[in-house]
Formats: C-alpha cells, sequence, structure tokens
C-alpha cells in the first residue's frame, strides 16, 4: 500500500475544515498509509516587510525539512506548479509509486513556501490558477488524492 505524507504549515482552526480534511482522510485510509504532519505557522502580520515574511518562511522551511521522510518523492504545492487533470495525477502517482517508497505533499502557510523548499522537491504541483486559503487547499489536496488513487484502483467514485 503507498505511502502518503502530507505536510502542512498552520493549524485547521475550523471545525469545517476540520471535519472535511477528517472525512478524507479516513476514506484515504483504505487506499493508502497517510501521515499527516501540521507544522506551526510563524506569526506574519500585514505590517511586516518582505524581508520579515521572506525570513519567517525560511524559518518554517527549517520545520519542513526536519519532517519530510528520507527517500520520499516531494510534491510542493504552490501556484507555478503544474496542473494536471484528475486523470493525469491519477497516471503519475501510479508512476512515482513504482520508484519510490512514500510521496510526500508540501503545503506551505498563507504565504507559500521558501524558494529553498520548493526548489528541493522533485516537482511542483498547483490545485488551481484560482487562490483558496491554504486550510481549505488542504482539504481539497486530500480529496485530490482520494480521487487519483480512486481512479487508480479502479472505484467509482470519479465521474
Amino acid at each position: 500500500m503507498q505511502k502518503i505524507t502530507l505536510i502542512s504549515v498552520g493549524a485547521l482552526k475550523e471545525d469545517y475544515f476540520r471535519a472535511a480534511a477528517a472525512e478524507y482522510e479516513k476514506r484515504l485510509s483504505g487506499l493508502c498509509r497517510l501521515n499527516n504532519i501540521n507544522l506551526k505557522e510563524e506569526t506574519i502580520r500585514d505590517e511586516n516587510s518582505a524581508t520579515e515574511i521572506l525570513s519567517a518562511l525560511e524559518k518554517e522551511g527549517e520545520r519542513i525539512f526536519s519532517a519530510i521522510p528520507q527517500r520520499a518523492y516531494r510534491i510542493a504545492l504552490c501556484i507555478e506548479g503544474a496542473q494536471p487533470s484528475s486523470e493525469e495525477l491519477a497516471q503519475r502517482l501510479e508512476r512515482i509509486s513504482l520508484n519510490s517508497p512514500e510521496i510526500c505533499f508540501i503545503i506551505g502557510s498563507s504565504h507559500g513556501l521558501s524558494d529553498k523548499v520548493k526548489d528541493s522537491c522533485d516537482e511542483r504541483l498547483s490545485i488551481s490558477r484560482l487562490t483558496f486559503p491554504h486550510r481549505l487547499a488542504r482539504v481539497i489536496l486530500l480529496e485530490t488524492i482520494y480521487r487519483a488513487l480512486s481512479i487508480n484502483g479502479g472505484g467509482k467514485y470519479h465521474k
């Protein structure tokens, strides 16, 4: 069974996001071994300078690096990433799983990921050209992974 790690920065504070994430984590339990790692988000205020924001992203990046499983195939979620269809993502995950013991998806905080983290990843993925709150992006990613693995397993979820 494929092992998938989801590293995300910032807590799901809202009950509705926690409930949605829990639902997809439950659904995924029959398709993969999911390891969900939530890391502390740095406090960034609107009045912070670009330098202060970059410094905060670097601190978050260090925590991300310490959480990434060894030998995992790394996928950063970021706006400049590829935007595959569900079927294309399913095929991609299937190919990755043939060569890697684990796939690690990384979602940054509301200010994204440091360039250092993105550059260390094997690929970049974008959920959409639209902008979503990073907490909602986590739920969307879980659903997207569930859909892709369902496609690969011949399930009826994907229509």
